[in-house]
């Protein structure tokens, strides 16, 4: 089952697994500590590294906003080809 964690779960797990590999576990033993898989843990260190939560929870906000954005302009780019077409009578 596939879980969802938010930025903040994610920034302190980050936290938690640099604290373990100064204890000298291996990337391997600190994926299964945290219960990810050390592909996730590897997407969450280039994205996450050295972010403190509200650094995370400002770039998640920033995400969903920029989704929304690509959302309305699509519809916006739509809506103007229909309108285009409508006009030249090719419907």
């Amino acid at each position: 089952m596939k879980k969802k964690h938010t930025p903040e779960e994610i920034v302190k797990k980050l936290q938690h697994a640099d604290g373990l590999r100064a204890e000298g576990m291996t990337l391997a033993a600190v994926a299964r500590e945290l219960g990810i898989s050390l592909a996730t843990l590897a997407n969450w260190r280039k994205k996450y590294r050295g972010m403190d939560v509200s650094q995370a929870q400002k770039l998640k906000a920033l995400e969903k906003e920029n989704a929304r954005l690509h959302r309305t302009v699509s519809n916006l780019v739509l809506d103007n080809q229909i309108l285009k077409e409508a006009a030249e009578g090719n419907w």
